[in-house]
């Protein structure tokens, strides 16, 4: 029953914290100089101020600010991202076909940065002072600081042009024919290099989280009384330390999934990923504000539902959290 109530105290915070986000980004992007009208006239080669003005009354731009954000809000209670002025299609439309890009690589980057990230932790904890704990505090060091477009461009430098193993850019080839695997498997190769880029960051955080953690879990006195009956070290690593070191690596995994999907962001635009990301960019140049809207609201539910989805998960990792 506290689980419940706690739940739902939760879900009413999420629901709060998205409806701020609404009006700030609202806010922000009427703020912003120009328009669609500005768009549209400059892929007609211009426009007088008149016709600026009935493209703006056309699109609702031309009332003031409290109506055109009413009139926004009260259409995304009713579950409706309205119509986008450059791709001529509803919003809704464009997120759900780019939505599937996006969540494939944003979840194998990030189940891969943290599978990888963690097993390296507890592979530098167990030595502290060895040779593999330095290396690891290196490669999370070189990792962390890296800029994402900057390894990005490193590896297609390394893997297409000096090793062609992987495609350029891209989801997929055209020209691949096949079953269901062939084309499975040639989106996987695809896919590589910018979950590779995008993991890395990611990766290097949760190396560092796991192994302070593990540091601080192999402290413990009831670690130190599982060694002393004779526990095999391999268990007590993976049974006994690991489920409770676990805890401060899944909060910044759930803290961190805004990050993730704002360095997709840049991954796509660098690998031409057709995902969210690549909509985005498009968008903004062309100063589509629905469509923008539409993928700022889309992001912030998802970062929010993640952070619900990681207070499960403590809950499930950490008694003393259920017992609270």
């Amino acid at each position: 029953m506290n689980f419940t109530r706690a739940l739902a105290k939760r879900i009413g915070f999420g629901l709060l914290l998205l409806f701020a986000v609404l009006i700030l980004n609202f806010t922000l992007i009427s703020l912003a100089p120009g328009d669609i009208a500005d768009t549209i006239a400059g892929v007609m080669g211009g426009a007088d101020a008149q016709v600026l003005e009935e493209i703006r009354a056309r699109y609702g731009l031309d009332q003031p600010f409290y109506v055109q954000l009413w009139r926004y809000l009260s259409a995304v209670a009713a579950l409706d991202l309205g119509y986008s002025y450059y791709f001529d299609t509803p919003v809704t439309t464009l997120i759900l076909e780019k939505l599937p890009a996006t969540l494939l690589l944003v979840f194998s980057a990030q189940i891969t940065a943290i599978v990888t990230g963690t097993l390296l932790g507890v592979l530098a904890a167990k030595k502290p002072g060895g040779a593999v704990s330095l290396t690891v505090t290196f490669l999370s060091l070189f990792g962390f600081a890296a800029p994402v477009f900057w390894t990005g461009i490193l590896l297609i430098i390394l893997f297409v042009s000096v090793f062609p193993v992987f495609p350029v850019g891209g989801m997929f080839d055209v020209t691949v024919e096949g079953g269901w695997l062939v084309r499975s498997l040639d989106v996987l190769r695809h896919l590589c290099l910018p979950m590779l880029t995008l993991a890395s960051v990611f990766l290097a955080l949760y190396s560092r989280h796991a192994r302070a953690s593990m540091l601080e879990v192999l402290g413990a006195d009831y670690i130190r009384t599982a060694r002393a009956k004779g526990v095999p070290e391999r268990r007590v690593l993976y049974r006994h330390a690991l489920k409770n070191a676990l805890g401060p690596v899944v909060t910044v995994a759930g803290l961190q999934f805004s990050a993730v999907i704002s360095g997709a962001v840049v991954v796509e635009t660098v690998f031409s990923w057709p995902g969210l990301g690549t909509l985005a960019l498009q968008s903004i140049l062309a100063r589509d504000t629905p469509t923008i809207l539409g993928i700022l609201f889309f992001s912030s539910l998802v970062v929010i539902a993640f952070n619900i989805l990681t207070d499960i998960a403590l809950r499930a990792l950490d008694p003393r959290i259920k017992s609270g």
